[in-house]
């Protein structure tokens, strides 16, 4: 992961008494490997408890924090088809929610903000770091902010990078970029049926075979069959318990993360690999009122052994959406 320049217009408002009291254990908590109480859900934007895997955090200055977080071992959603691993895309949630929780918490945001994902990536580099064991994995997470822009005294875009441990092992690192808006200025960036309370979804499709996407259950699969190969629909279920914690005018982004590692199995035809890194760049928003075409290219390399790629695109209304790179070690 290159190096970035850190830039910052303003010097982020730290209150350790705010910290305090956000906090589920303080700082003599941190870092326990009993740790087992979460977050607060509405600093992470979620709904249900479950969903939230962030047990604390800790500030070292205005751009370095510690996270700690911890995943369970019975994850519906995000454990992986045969049973035994995580779910790579456990990590990227968790990155996701650290930012979510940072902005609120340590750069002042206040709750009811938007966060606008705009890149979003991974690299496993210890694929082993992530079986599963006979306890929740508990995980301690480096986060550097290299970018912090602030516009009228409030919090609008961070990027940051992590480094994501587990017993001292290197699992992963990671990237990603937000931009935060006011819900006034959400509004105006929306179309106006989209905040409808009476806006609905386009009909749930049929899912593609799970088998083929590496799900087990059809519920959990995002994409739907066309007449063309390596093309699909993206199936929005607006009811997933996973997917859509809570109520949404958008497709999220984590859909869409998920649509790009289901589409990269069917490609390379091995629904059971486990993707060693995602590159997601999300480009506008996805409406879910209006077919989404996800398409898939492997991507080929002249060197023998090396990790397989495979580059995956969502179309609407004739626009790129996003697009994502999606690797796994070589077929052997």
């Amino acid at each position: 992961m290159s190096a970035s320049t850190f830039h910052v217009e303003r010097t982020p408002t730290y209150d350790p008494m705010l910290r305090a009291a956000l906090s589920p254990l303080g700082r003599s908590g941190f870092g326990s490997p009993s740790v087992k109480a979460t977050v607060p859900k509405e600093l992470v934007h979620r709904v249900s408890a479950a969903e939230v895997f962030l047990t604390d955090w800790q500030r070292h200055d205005d751009t370095h924090f510690s996270v700690t977080a911890q995943w369970p071992d019975d994850h519906g959603f995000f454990t992986h088809v045969t049973g035994d691993h995580h779910d790579p895309l456990i990590c990227v949630e968790t990155i996701r929610q650290l930012g979510i929780l940072l902005g609120h918490a340590e750069f002042g945001l206040p709750l009811g903000h938007q966060y606008l994902m705009w890149e979003l990536s991974i690299i496993i580099h210890q694929p082993e770091q992530l079986r599963i064991r006979q306890a929740p994995t508990s995980l301690d997470i480096d986060v550097t902010f290299t970018e912090v822009k602030r516009r009228a005294g409030k919090l609008s875009k961070i990027v940051y990078e992590v480094a994501v441990r587990r017993d001292g092992h290197l699992v992963a690192t990671g990237r990603a970029c937000s931009t935060c808006t006011s819900p006034a200025v959400y509004e105006r960036l929306r179309p106006p049926h989209a905040l409808q309370a009476d806006h609905r979804p386009l009909p749930l499709t049929a899912p593609v075979a799970p088998q083929r996407v590496g799900r087990l259950s059809p519920t959990d699969v995002v994409l739907s069959p066309t007449a063309e190969p390596n093309r699909w629909q993206l199936r929005v279920d607006t009811l997933h318990p996973v997917l859509f914690d809570h109520p949404l005018d958008h497709v999220p982004g984590m859909l869409l993360v998920e649509g790009a590692r289901q589409a990269a199995a069917a490609t390379l035809g091995r629904s059971d690999f486990l993707p060693l890194g995602i590159d997601s760049d999300f480009k506008r928003y996805v409406e879910f009122d209006v077919p989404c075409v996800i398409e898939a290219e492997r991507l080929y390399s002249d060197t023998p052994g090396a990790d397989e790629a495979v580059r995956v695109t969502g179309h609407q209304n004739g626009d790129i959406a996003f697009t994502a790179i999606v690797t796994a070690a070589a077929y052997s």
